[in-house]
């Protein structure tokens, strides 16, 4: 999961992926909370839940306004 998302989107991209020990395993896109293995019925995410966060962390880097050119 974690190098799928590093391909897509590189090092440009703050995603943290938090396994704490006791089953917990969680993703944070810039400090929100975007999985959660406990609240999604305990289970790691498969292909399809792996590509709706790429969509969601798509979604949130084509709201972030471009640079201004110098």
């Amino acid at each position: 999961m974690a190098n799928e998302f590093f391909r897509s989107f590189g090092p440009d991209v703050a995603i943290t992926i938090s396994p704490r020990g006791q089953g917990i395993m969680e993703v944070f896109l810039d400090g929100e909370r975007i999985f959660d293995k406990k609240g999604e019925g305990n289970s790691y995410p498969d292909l399809s839940r792996v590509r709706k966060m790429k969509e969601r962390i798509k979604a949130k880097i084509d709201t972030i306004p471009a640079p201004a050119k110098a």
